[in-house]
């Protein structure tokens, strides 16, 4: 398979319905030269929205390694919204990208309420001898009728954070929300009534050298002898994919329980978890897991808390943007490779944020936009949050080779383009070509006519069905 570089596609006519703004055409997204034009109109709107922000965001390209990690964070998290609003107006689509982010917003009052209610208030106020004696069905109706709506969480989270603020006017509601929250969070009849909550759910204390749960020992036969309960098993029926990964609820919930450490410059899942310094002037080592596991974080040292906190924003194409400076092919990440960063997180005593869920779901969040994959793939070349490389340097006349199209090979290909490199790329495995209207590119490496996708999910094909196209190793 051959990767095409990032010279100008002169001969190529791309058939397009895309309409952009800006005076930009769809084949330009995909010429190197044309990016520049790009950067600069979006430098052009940024100075007319914040002429402060252009003026550091300038400063800093010119020398991003003055930055410490702490400023540049911030930087590039104040960046990121004028960033998603540009690809909206870009792209065309300012209204989905609006209603993406009220989706986010409208979902915030459940977070506020566990961090705030569920987790500091009811499950401290309600002893667990008390919680198995709660009558949860008339608990349910006294709080229906008290809402005048269906028991849902949202409609929960919301009434108690109201309360909360007039405690003295709804004493007796707050304690039946509390003990209701409490058997919901505790029980296992209410963990079946509010299945994978985002609401009422309080992360499980860890003990490493008992990791499987749901694990039940029995020694009447004179051994021990473990089984699971089988209504936790999950069984792997054919070779189609049974695991989506989470919805936008859990991704939240991932992103609200994080605390953003990278604020105090102690983002261990993107940089490692160390030991307490001895001598000041040198790194101290990386900590290890009981099992020795070295807690180095991040590979990719991704900006893993910059972009929970714009996820938690409603910034859903900023996040994007964020985990694609360090991460460009992300779709090859996400919570079915790497989980190095759980390992590292700050939390070490109790479950830790699941980053890469959150990770995926961001990304499909931005890819079930109009024209969202355009907006990824634009990104993963063309990329302002991108400090050291916002658009792809100009062409080397270098031509490398590499061995291997898995998620490394494929990845170090993108990244050498962006380098100004020309790429050929090959695997062990027999791997067919992707279409011409979809790469671009011909069998013989020619340049071709291509469209854009307006409809991600016009990509997908059953994973028992597909034949092994463009990409080779693990990635298969």
């Amino acid at each position: 398979m051959k990767l095409p570089g990032p010279a100008p596609v002169q001969d190529a006519l791309v058939m397009t319905n895309l309409s952009l703004s800006f005076g930009f055409e769809f084949r330009d997204l995909y010429d190197a030269a044309k990016l520049r034009d790009v950067d600069a109109k979006f430098t052009q709107t940024l100075a007319a929205a914040d002429a402060s922000l252009a003026a550091r965001v300038h400063a800093a390209r010119g020398a991003p390694q003055s930055l410490e990690r702490k400023a540049e964070s911030e930087l590039l998290i104040e960046l990121a919204p004028h960033l998603e609003d540009f690809l909206a107006e870009l792209f065309g689509i300012r209204a989905a990208v609006g209603a993406l982010a009220e989706r986010h917003h409208a979902l915030a009052p459940i977070y506020a309420c566990r961090r705030r209610f569920v987790q500091r208030r009811a499950l401290r106020q309600v002893k667990p001898a008390e919680v198995s004696t709660l009558d949860a069905a008339a608990l349910e109706r006294q709080l229906v009728d008290k809402f005048g709506e269906p028991l849902t969480e949202l409609a929960f989270a919301r009434h108690v954070n109201r309360w909360q603020d007039n405690e003295a006017a709804h004493t007796d509601d707050l304690a039946a929300a509390a003990r209701y929250a409490a058997w919901a969070t505790l029980t296992d009849a209410g963990r079946a009534r509010h299945p994978r909550s985002a609401l009422f759910k309080t992360p499980a204390s860890l003990d490493p050298l008992h990791l499987i749960r749901n694990l039940h020992t029995r020694r009447d036969a004179g051994y021990a002898a473990h089984a699971f309960d089988v209504a936790h098993l999950r069984r792997r029926e054919g070779f189609t994919l049974t695991d989506a990964g989470t919805d936008l609820p859990g991704a939240l919930g991932e992103a609200n329980y994080c605390i953003w450490c990278h604020e105090q410059g102690k983002d261990s899942c993107s940089s490692g978890l160390r030991e307490k310094p001895v001598d000041k002037t040198k790194p101290a080592p990386f900590k290890k897991t009981v099992f020795g596991v070295t807690l180095a974080g991040c590979p990719l040292e991704e900006k893993i808390s910059e972009f929970h906190k714009l996820k938690v924003e409603g910034c859903a194409v900023g996040a994007l943007a964020m985990i694609v400076v360090d991460n460009p092919m992300a779709a090859a990440t996400g919570h079915r490779i790497c989980n190095d960063c759980m390992k590292s997180c700050i939390y070490q005593k109790q479950e830790p944020v699941n980053i890469p869920q959150a990770e995926t779901r961001t990304l499909r969040d931005v890819l079930e936009l109009p024209w969202g994959f355009e907006i990824y793939s634009l990104l993963t070349r063309w990329n302002p949050l991108n400090l050291r490389r916002p658009y792809p340097a100009a062409a080397t006349g270098k031509r490398v080779l590499v061995a291997g199209m898995g998620p490394a090979g494929f990845t170090l290909a993108h990244l050498l383009m962006n380098d100004g490199h020309a790429v050929v790329g090959i695997d062990g495995l027999k791997i067919e070509p992707l279409p011409a209207e979809l790469s671009g590119v011909r069998a013989d490496g020619g340049r071709a006519p291509f469209q854009p996708i307006r409809d991600a999910m016009s990509l997908y094909e059953e994973l028992d069905e597909r034949v092994m196209a463009g990409f080779g190793g693990v990635a298969e």
